[in-house]
């Protein structure tokens, strides 16, 4: 057997690159156990709605979630709203069905976000009060969508998402600066809902699963927003944007609908886990989100793999990553990748892959990377150097030129990044 734990390099690269496809064929294990279509086709035909239904999709995975309330509702559809990122959008399936698709911009607002911000306020009021809005939510809505408030423009959302993009805060700050500043989040859509029946599916892309991060809390109002921001280190532009934006939203919002989970990261981790098994392999899984600095995640995962017993390591979260003025090319999966591969290197028994599930790593079309105990190797031999990689933010180049990103296209779904390891 490959996997018997045999002494260091006694593996051949025969046994690396079955490794390398094992990998990969557990990572497909998870994305298809929190796929969009098949998880909100589950929970609609577990609790069927009472009458007429008309769906708001939100996020990255948001055609593959209204594809699944196609399925379930049929003739009970009566139209919605569909709004994605660009490359995460076919409208052929929905001709016919009254649903409208819009592109928003992705992970950086654009003039897409807003106009899609102002249609959902507009088809919300359209709707008679009788029909139930069924909200399919899923990570990316925060930039997909919105409505900021007076003052703000497109040129000042923009600065402020890259501001916070690149500097290294968690995602549940982030998205407390975004409530700040917006109508819609923070429980701000509720106002245009009135008492209209509200049912919500949320596929989680957020550590703890916490309904009011995910896609900025467009229907979850938020207690203490104002005090969980003044503990952050903002620039002094960006807090008196905040400021301002506080005082207009003005008093909280009555409570929303409660926030149905259909996927996590867990759903996708006990899919690998299971996946492994089934491979024959012995399996431990993470329980704490990865979370801090992608290079010292990256690090301490591959170290933890060469040290532990032969098999199958699970992991998953949302690392950060602090970027440089210029930076180059790559993700936080990426990082994470090529900070382990520094460590694995010259280990023929050692494979890490760490991807998003939504397919795409920061702002690129490479959803991660796979690499081994020879990829620090083959970056050499292409003449470049991981530790000025690894400064400047271009994991992605390296990894390129060592054969090692992963490309799947848009996946539909999105519960953060998985992160495997082999150790044969």
């Amino acid at each position: 057997m490959p996997f018997s734990n045999p002494s260091f390099g006694a593996v051949s690269m025969a046994d690396t690159a079955f490794a390398r496809c094992l990998l990969l064929d557990v990572f497909a294990a998870a994305l298809r156990a929190v796929e969009g279509r098949a998880v909100v086709g589950q929970a609609l035909v577990a609790r069927p709605p009472e009458g007429p239904v008309w769906i708001c999709a939100i996020g990255k995975a948001a055609q593959s979630m209204a594809l699944g309330a196609c399925d379930a509702l049929g003739s009970g559809l009566v139209g919605g709203l569909l709004i994605t990122k660009p490359g995460h959008l076919d409208p052929a399936p929905f001709a016919g069905r009254g649903i409208e698709c819009l592109l928003g911009g992705h992970p950086v607002p654009d003039a897409g976000s807003l106009a899609a911000g102002q249609r959902l306020l507009c088809a919300l009021g359209e709707l008679r009060s009788q029909t139930e809005v069924l909200f399919l939510l899923s990570g990316g809505a925060s930039s997909l969508v919105e409505v900021p408030v007076a003052g703000l423009d497109l040129a000042d959302l923009r600065r402020m998402n890259r501001w916070l993009l690149g500097s290294g805060l968690p995602i549940d700050a982030v998205n407390r600066v975004r409530k700040s500043v917006s109508r819609i989040k923070g429980g701000g859509l509720l106002s245009a809902l009135g008492d209209r029946p509200t049912r919500v599916l949320a596929i989680s892309d957020v550590p703890g699963d916490d309904p009011g991060v995910i896609g900025s809390g467009l229907l979850v109002p938020e207690v203490g927003l104002a005090e969980g921001i003044a503990r952050l280190d903002l620039p002094a532009w960006l807090s008196d944007w905040v400021e301002r934006g506080l005082t207009e939203r003005g008093p909280l919002p009555r409570p929303g609908p409660c926030v149905e989970l259909v996927a996590t990261l867990d759903t996708a981790k006990a899919a690998a886990a299971e996946a492994g098994r089934r491979a024959g392999l012995a399996v431990r899984v993470e329980a704490q989100p990865l979370e801090g600095d992608a290079v010292l995640a990256g690090r301490r995962l591959a170290r933890a793999l060469l040290a532990g017993p032969p098999g199958l390591s699970i992991a998953g979260g949302e690392t950060t990553l602090r970027l440089p003025d210029a930076p180059g090319r790559g993700g936080r999966n990426q990082h994470l990748a090529l900070a382990a591969a520094i460590e694995l290197a010259g280990h023929a028994d050692a494979a890490l892959l760490s991807a998003g599930t939504d397919g795409t790593d920061g702002p690129t079309e490479d959803a991660g990377a796979l690499v081994d105990g020879a990829t620090l190797e083959r970056i050499r031999d292409a003449g470049l150097d991981a530790a000025h990689g690894l400064r400047h933010a271009d994991s992605g180049r390296l990894l390129e030129a060592s054969g090692d990103l992963i490309r799947t296209g848009p996946t539909g779904t999105n519960v953060m990044d998985l992160i495997l390891g082999w150790r044969g």
